[in-house]
């Protein structure tokens, strides 16, 4: 049995919950995966793990072990790393991920630009409006709006970005431009739902200076940015998204903004990555890169705020699956 390969099964069934997910993770049949880990239970001489039909969850001793199984995968990972030459000379594959369209419209272009400078590093750009968990997923380096919970991870702040309410000019025609949040309790809206369902949308009150939450019931809710922003555009409802989300219709004139004076404080945008020691030379310089260039692309629209997003700050952020 190989021990190393036993121990990347165990860590990936716990970081996932259950067998069939790790399964279909690491590509493993859900047998040779329940396999694994009983060899490894056997050979340890303890229960690593107690399983039923609905869930699966650790004994003292699993809680032990996994936690020094994954600080011996990451020592190994390390030691691969440096023995390829990653800390020596940049090299190897990147994963990268972002918003689907922030990652298409901002990041994609660095990406591109990057690998002509280094053509030794292959990047896999993994573009989702779901959180994807860097450390289970294997992901070097994510693209994060909003504010970050502090954990493990440290995070590059790049920039910020206004959450927008905005209409088509028929709607607004036809139900009046809202004020404010009352308003809206009285128009049709189009929510977007991920990654998680709202059921009301916050507001800033400019005569209170306080944060104002307001339900909402949409006549039309979707999954994605592009299809509430579409929807928007032909007069469905009011929508909120974020600025660079329909940055293209507010030119072209077919949404406009509404309730500019009631918008939410701008969402701070950072890029994020695990603290695994030395940084290897292919992330170093991916974010030298990117910084930069995503600081100067968010400073270029009027969306962000020029002096929080000049300073680039170091800090600890979470990693929300």
């Amino acid at each position: 049995m190989d021990r190393f390969d036993a121990m990347s099964m165990l860590l990936a069934t716990v970081d996932h919950g259950s067998l069939s997910a790790a399964g279909r993770a690491l590509h493993v049949p859900v047998p040779t995966l329940s396999r694994r880990i009983s060899d490894l239970e056997e050979r340890l001489g303890t229960k690593l793990l107690i399983r039923t039909t609905r869930s699966l969850a650790l004994t003292d001793a699993g809680t032990a072990y996994v936690e020094a199984a994954r600080r011996i995968l990451e020592q190994v990972e390390a030691a691969e790393r440096e023995a390829t030459g990653e800390f020596v000379e940049p090299k190897g594959e990147l994963v990268v991920t972002a918003p689907l369209l922030f990652g298409r419209r901002h990041v994609l272009p660095i990406v591109t630009d990057f690998l002509a400078r280094f053509p030794a590093i292959d990047i896999r750009l993994v573009l989702s409006d779901r959180n994807v968990r860097l450390v289970e997923d294997h992901v070097d380096m994510a693209v994060r709006l909003g504010d970050l919970p502090d954990s493990a991870m440290v995070a590059t702040r790049v920039g910020t970005m206004r959450t927008v309410l905005c209409a088509s000019p028929g709607l607004i025609a036809a139900h009046d431009a809202p004020r404010g949040p009352e308003d809206l309790r009285h128009m049709p809206c189009v929510a977007f739902d991920a990654p998680i369902p709202l059921s009301s949308w916050s507001f800033h009150d400019p005569a209170t200076k306080r944060r104002v939450d307001i339900g909402i019931r949409p006549r039309l809710s979707v999954s994605t940015a592009d299809a509430a922003a579409q929807a928007a555009i032909n007069g469905a409802g009011v929508t909120r998204l974020f600025h660079y989300q329909v940055a293209d219709a507010l030119a072209a004139g077919t949404l406009q903004l509404v309730m500019e004076d009631h918008e939410p404080p701008p969402t701070p945008v950072h890029l994020i990555h695990a603290a695994r020691g030395a940084m290897p030379l292919k992330l170093r310089r991916f974010l030298d890169i990117a910084a930069p260039r995503l600081r100067r692309d968010l400073e270029m629209l009027p969306s962000s705020d020029p002096t929080m997003s000049r300073n680039d700050h170091r800090s600890t952020a979470d990693d929300p699956s």
